[in-house]
């Protein structure tokens, strides 16, 4: 059984083109899909529930505690975490399927961005990507794993409320191999689009100066937490 995790705020127009790609790519596999309504004000309980998804409501406006909560509903052997703006494809499923069969830990894959982006934004993506996989470190868009390792790392880290994916994913590479796929998902680039070069580069500063003490607090976090998303789909 594979278990879809996807953490949901506002996602009424990105939902249901995510959870179509989930159902295309786990193909004819047993599979769950498990939408995390982290108190959403729109209709993305409505489009879980028709798609067919389970639904799980929670208050937190925590990604780390939506992430844990759909782990704690699943009941598959493989994790997958798919963020609501993000899609993956067949190769995703495959290949993190025989990187844990191989012994993989867990994993994640390379990104691309759907739509129109700045140049700004197009050369520090480059740029980030380029050191950040280097690493071997996990894109928060699309994480993957057994339920026994996540069980055993203790889930995503939940006095964090950004970054829990880093440290998730070395808490990983503690228990084996960590496998980045070079297939990328795709997901949206509104962050990119709604927010400056100085609002996106001056937070991304700030959150690595201040390091995990900064991490801990939604204080600043402004660019992940206000919710702010664009009036329709990303255009691919």
């Amino acid at each position: 059984m594979l278990s879809f995790i996807v953490p949901a705020y506002n996602e009424e127009f990105e939902l249901p083109r995510t959870l179509e790609a989930i159902r295309n790519a786990a193909h004819d596999r047993p599979y769950e899909i498990i939408v995390v309504d982290d108190g959403s004000t729109d209709a993305t309980a409505e489009v879980a529930t028709n798609s067919g998804a389970k639904l799980v409501s929670i208050h937190r406006r925590q990604i780390a505690a939506v992430r844990n909560a759909g782990a704690c509903a699943a009941s598959g052997d493989i994790l997958f975490f798919v963020d609501a703006d993000t899609q993956i494809n067949c190769k995703h499923v495959d290949g993190a399927i025989a990187a844990l069969d191989s012994g993989y830990a867990g994993g994640s894959a390379q990104v691309a961005v759907a739509g129109e982006i700045p140049a700004w934004s197009r050369i520090f993506l480059r740029f980030f990507c380029a050191i950040y996989f280097t690493f071997r470190l996990g894109a928060g868009a699309f994480l993957f794993t057994t339920r026994k390792n996540f069980d055993a790392v203790g889930g995503f880290d939940e006095t964090l409320f950004i970054g829990e994916e880093v440290y998730l994913s070395i808490a990983l590479r503690k228990l084996g191999r960590f496998r980045v796929l070079s297939e990328p998902i795709v997901t949206s680039g509104r962050k990119l689009r709604m927010y400056s070069a100085g609002e996106v580069l001056g937070k991304s500063f700030g959150v690595l100066v201040r390091g995990p003490r900064g991490a801990r607090s939604r204080e600043g976090l402004g660019i992940w937490y206000d919710g702010r998303r664009e009036t329709g789909p990303t255009s691919t």
